[in-house]
């Protein structure tokens, strides 16, 4: 089987109360997940995009036996998450916050011996494991090991709890917002690492984020979900085709103050073919001209020589593609995350 996991028609609802009056309260009922289904290949980083409340970390809290399901079916490495939770536990590894679950008066050392006993592990095998996931995760070169976890930063904390969730040498590792409130350094430490641990050592990532650039730069393929509904899933190039008409050039030129932008910007449509804007930009301005997919060198040989023609002053110019967050726009109407 090529497949890590494999969900079909998965549903979730919750019962809460919202308050009418002081002593009146309203039940409602909240479908969290609407009959999801995808699938993770083996070894590859798999991301769940989508904004708060939309059903992430329902799901991987089913996907980690840690949640019930109210219909469908998931299945983790051929394990059934329902009927076979105890196997699927032995074959993953979990973290759904970098901060909750330690020991606060314990090291870091003394906390990853903690969890590593309590999976089971023990003697030399136990203690060259943690010291390999220590230098793995880098609080070894960071000298914090023997550092009380109380005093540990965000960033530290993060590291650690990695470290934890791969202490069983698991076959899936499951990460619910991985990065969330780290500073930029710790991020991308921590993103290389998920690349790493999937692509040079075999295991398969599950992440859930609303951050559409880690998506970008750390998932093979991205399932984007929206208020409990899988709307798309493909690889971020395969999303970034769906809204290819969002392709721009972007041209940051000096402009002579004898040329209206008007008289520009209608030599720039009657020239490209194509509907241009002018904002101005630190000093300057900066040219816009949308840009259909294959035709990117022509338009802005086009566009270049009409800024050359009315003695434009080129900088810098840069093909803008479409993004994750131009997808998620175009797909469900809505402005962000």
């Amino acid at each position: 089987m090529d497949k890590a996991i494999i969900v079909k028609n998965l549903t979730k609802s919750y019962v809460t109360y919202l308050r009418k009056g002081l002593f009146k309260r309203e039940k409602k009922i909240v479908h969290a997940l609407k009959g999801i289904s995808f699938d993770v290949k083996k070894g590859e980083v798999f991301g769940l995009l989508g904004p708060n409340g939309a059903g992430k970390t329902t799901t991987v809290k089913i996907l980690s036996t840690l949640l019930l399901p109210d219909g469908g079916e998931a299945r983790v490495l051929g394990y059934d998450v329902v009927k076979e939770a105890a196997k699927v536990r032995k074959v993953i590894g979990v973290s759904l916050s970098v901060e909750k679950g330690f020991f606060w008066k314990l090291t870091g050392r003394e906390n990853l011996i903690y969890f590593g006993m309590l999976y089971g592990l023990n003697g030399e095998y136990l203690k060259n494991r943690v010291e390999e996931l220590l230098e793995l995760v880098g609080l070894k070169q960071l000298e914090v090991g023997d550092k009380l976890y109380e005093e540990y930063s965000l960033g530290m904390k993060a590291r650690l709890s990695l470290a934890r969730a791969l202490l069983i040498d698991p076959q899936l590792v499951i990460l619910d917002e991985p990065t969330l409130g780290l500073d930029p350094p710790s991020a991308r430490m921590l993103r290389e690492m998920l690349v790493k641990i999937a692509h040079k050592e075999g295991k398969t990532v599950l992440i859930t984020t609303h951050n559409m650039f880690e998506a970008e730069i750390v998932c093979d393929r991205v399932a984007i979900i929206n208020e409990g509904e899988i709307i798309a899933l493909d690889t971020v190039e395969g999303l970034k085709q769906r809204v290819a008409d969002n392709m721009s050039l972007e041209i940051f030129a000096f402009l002579p103050a004898e040329v209206p932008q008007e008289t520009l910007l209608l030599k720039l449509r009657e020239t490209t073919g194509h509907p241009s804007s002018i904002f101005a930009e630190n000093g300057g301005y900066r040219v816009k001209v949308v840009v259909p997919p294959g035709n990117v060198d022509e338009i802005t040989a086009k566009a270049l020589r009409v800024l050359h023609e009315h003695k434009c002053s080129v900088r810098r110019v840069e093909i803008r593609e479409p993004t994750l967050e131009d997808v998620f726009i175009k797909l469900t109407g809505k402005t962000g995350f």
